[in-house]
């Protein structure tokens, strides 16, 4: 099995199964609805331990959860909320919507807020070995101290722009490891250096030290995390004796016909509203088009082409009961194997689909959490009923009604399709 690293810049290879691969990929900082770009990272993770436990390895996977941050803070403060009773809310919106993808859940989702004693401790190692100092109730730590710094964003140490402005700091280039509590803040923790919370980028060091252990196989996330967010763990990490993650995957952005989507544009879609428009089949059909690393364009054009696929596998199965194969031909296995290549292996999924090799398809379409599609789904009693009132229709040779009748059923989410010795009705697409 190899995977691209960004740290690396080249294809690594895992160790073979059973490993172990531990994996931790950067979960949302929760004070609204995430979007369909923060799923994709989620989707990717999930296919990946499901790929690498179908091959025999030990797979565990954490996806965490900051709950605490200052985009929460001003979130919370317009609505007029405390900002803990928003992140709680929006931490289970994001379990919510996520879950509607039909994928299962990580095995570890840690919470920031939940983390406070192991980052208290990962910083007093910091600054006992002189990587970190305190100034005015915060904790920076010091870059120009980590001479590896930009090892994996490729950023120049003497060309780094301050990533938060502060009057405290010894050097510019500094980053928070621990923020003194301000005016408005009311979510905070007491500490060596006064009452705060953890700076953004020790969340995750300490998180994934806490579940993974001090070295780990993978580390994920977006690529727009590379810096300042992963470059400052990997510093935290290593400056504090951690070997930290082998391979680091950064998948690419989701772009809003063809511009990166985010909140701060204004051009995002929920993943909520997204499944409940298209339906989670269709969504991560459209997942599956693009490889992980590679920038993903979202338009109604890519969601109608995913739902025709979508649409043709299911069709594939219709008035067929085929179990899946016990396992995956090698054509599949190989594009898996090479960088987890998805839309390789959609490729493969129709060459079956065209050739009827079903057994298979049903199993590479469970790996990725379709199987629903070779699933026989029974029409309700009363979409039966139109059907049938539509052939009477069609015998009578009444059109008109029969065309009706269709129209109602395909608003109900139903296609009937006639045969000469009746009608099948299938899920629509």
């Amino acid at each position: 099995m190899r995977l691209y690293s960004t740290l690396s810049r080249q294809l690594e290879e895992l160790a073979p199964p059973p490993g172990p691969i531990r994996m931790y990929f950067c979960g949302p900082t929760v004070y609204q609805r995430i979007h369909i770009g923060n799923a994709r990272p989620f989707v990717i993770a999930m296919w990946l331990r499901s790929w690498l436990r179908a091959q025999g390895y030990e797979a565990t996977l954490a996806i965490n959860v900051t709950d605490v941050n200052d985009k929460i803070y001003d979130a919370a403060r317009e609505q007029g909320i405390p900002s803990a009773e928003l992140a709680a809310r929006a931490t289970q919106w994001y379990f919510d919507d996520t879950s509607l993808l039909g994928l299962g859940r990580p095995d570890v989702e840690p919470l920031a807020t939940e983390t406070v004693p192991e980052i208290v401790a990962l910083i007093e190692e910091l600054i006992a070995g002189g990587l970190a100092y305190e100034a005015g109730g915060d904790v920076y730590f010091r870059v120009g101290r980590f001479p590896d710094y930009g090892c994996l964003s490729g950023q120049r140490p003497d060309q780094v722009e301050e990533q938060e402005p502060s009057a405290l700091k010894d050097d510019p280039r500094d980053f928070a490891l621990w923020k003194g509590r301000k005016e408005g803040e009311d979510t905070f923790w007491p500490s060596p250096w006064g009452e705060g919370r953890p700076g953004w980028h020790i969340e995750c060091s300490a998180m994934a030290e806490k579940f993974l252990g001090r070295e780990f196989e993978i580390h994920g996330g977006g690529l727009d995390l590379v810096f300042p967010h992963h470059e400052n763990e990997v510093a935290q990490s290593r400056g504090a004796g951690r070997p930290f993650a082998k391979v680091w995957m950064h998948n690419g952005m989701l772009r809003f016909t063809g511009e990166k989507m985010s909140k701060s544009l204004g051009n995002v879609a929920t993943l909520r509203d997204v499944v409940g428009e298209w339906g989670r089949e269709t969504l991560l059909l459209y997942f599956l088009t693009g490889l992980w690393r590679n920038p993903i364009d979202f338009s109604t054009e890519a969601m109608e082409a995913a739902r025709a696929q979508v649409a043709s596998f299911r069709n594939a199965f219709v008035g067929k009961d085929v179990a899946p194969a016990a396992a995956l031909p090698q054509e599949l296995v190989d594009a898996l194997a090479d960088d987890f290549n998805t839309p390789i292996a959609l490729a493969v999924m129709h060459e079956w689909r065209a050739d009827g090799r079903l057994e298979a398809l049903r199993a590479a379409l469970e790996l990725f959490g379709l199987g629903s599609l070779a699933e026989e789904r029974a029409a309700p009693a009363a979409i039966v009923a139109l059907a049938e009132a539509r052939r009477e229709a069609r015998a009578r040779r009444d059109f008109a009604e029969a065309d009706r009748l269709r129209d109602e059923i395909a608003a109900a989410g139903w296609d009937v399709r006639d045969a000469p010795d009746g009608f099948t009705l299938v899920p629509a697409s």
